[in-house]
Formats: C-alpha cells, structure tokens, sequence
C-alpha cells in the first residue's frame, strides 16, 4: 500500500522493449536505498517490481496489460517520474488509501497560475466519475491531492509551490497524460450498496 506522498523526482534512464512487455531502468536514490529484488515502487502511481537493483538506479518489467491501461507506455529515457516506496506498518498516513492500481488515464486540460499556488484541471474518464467528489480524494501520478471542483467530465485540484517543484505536476502541460486512481473506499461502498440493493429489490418481488 501506498499513500500517494511522492519521495522524490526520478528518471527513467533507459527503457527496453520487449516481445509484450517492456523494461524499465529508473533513477532514484532516495527509493532504491535498501531496496532489494522483490521490492514494490511506485512509478506515477503505477506499483511496479523491483528486478533488479545496482547502485541508485533499479530495473522493473511492465507487461502489456500496465502499458495499456496507464500513461507509462509513453515514457522515454529521460522522462522524470514520481516515486514512492509503499508504507511502513505504523507509519503516519500522510496522504490517503493508495493501492498503485491505476483505474485509467487522463489528460492536463488547463493551468491557472497564481502567487501561492497553481489550479489545475484534468480530464475525468466517464466511467470514474461517479467515484470523484468535491474535497474527496484522487490519486494523480502517483500524488495524493484534494479535490477541489468535480465536473461530469473534469475536476481541478490545487497545488503548492512544494508539490509543483517535487513532482511531475510542476513539468505537465495541457494536452499531457496523467495516471489516475480514485479512491479505493468509494468503490468498495458502490459495490456493497449495490449488493445490498439488488437483494432488496430480488426480496421485495
């Protein structure tokens, strides 16, 4: 599990396609520090495993399903990425419930910069928005962020100068994809509303 507090800004230093995959090679110093063949990261909030690890650089395999299903298979050598080992039992969740399972890709509609902060809007897939709602949670790259305004087919989220300049929200530009994960508690309730109602109206024929 994660919590969506990105570590640090890596690179991807080189990648190598494969027959129906591809193959990462990451820099990161700060997440590849104890890490060790087995190992969880999160790349753009995508949870990849750790192959291989030599010095700050460490090397994960993406299969065909992750490439199609999120924005890594745009990724080049050279490309800066967000990245977060999962959380320590007991440590402070400092963001939210992230699981490092994107649910589908987005796009950077528009940035209105300010003195302190800078909104952003970002394209809402229609088959997730019923899991965003004003003030709840969303996953973006890997970042946990607040929601600020939910539309039926985008929503905006604040950013702090710190967030601008630690992760890859600060380099996005309109027109750029973004990985999206909502927030896994939403659909857990969908579903056991959903249950519950279908056996009430299965009852009450």
């Amino acid at each position: 599990m994660f919590t969506g507090i990105v570590e640090e800004l890596g690179e991807i230093t080189a990648v190598e396609t494969l027959d129906d995959a591809c193959r990462f090679r990451v820099r990161g110093p700060v997440v590849t520090d104890g890490a060790k063949h087995g190992d969880s990261i999160a790349v753009n909030g995508v949870c990849l495993t750790v192959v291989d690890h030599e010095g700050d650089e460490f090397t994960a395999d993406v299969m065909a399903e992750t490439l199609n299903r999120s924005s890594l298979g745009v990724l080049t050598a050279g490309s800066r990425v967000n990245l977060e080992r999962p959380t320590a039992v007991g440590a402070r969740l400092g963001g939210h419930i992230v699981q490092g399972h994107v649910d589908g890709t987005a796009e950077v509609l528009e940035r209105k910069p300010s003195d302190n902060w800078e909104i952003v809007k970002i394209s809402l897939p229609a088959d997730l928005s019923r899991y965003v709602v004003e003030k709840g949670s969303i996953t973006v790259d890997g970042i946990s962020l607040t929601v600020v305004d939910a539309g039926p087919d985008y929503f905006t989220v604040s950013l702090i100068p710190t967030t601008l300049d630690l992760t890859t929200l600060g380099l996005k530009q309109p027109g750029d994809p973004v990985n999206l994960e909502v927030d896994v508690i939403a659909k857990y309730v969908e579903r056991m509303l959903g249950d519950r109602l279908s056996s009430e109206g299965t009852a009450a024929k």
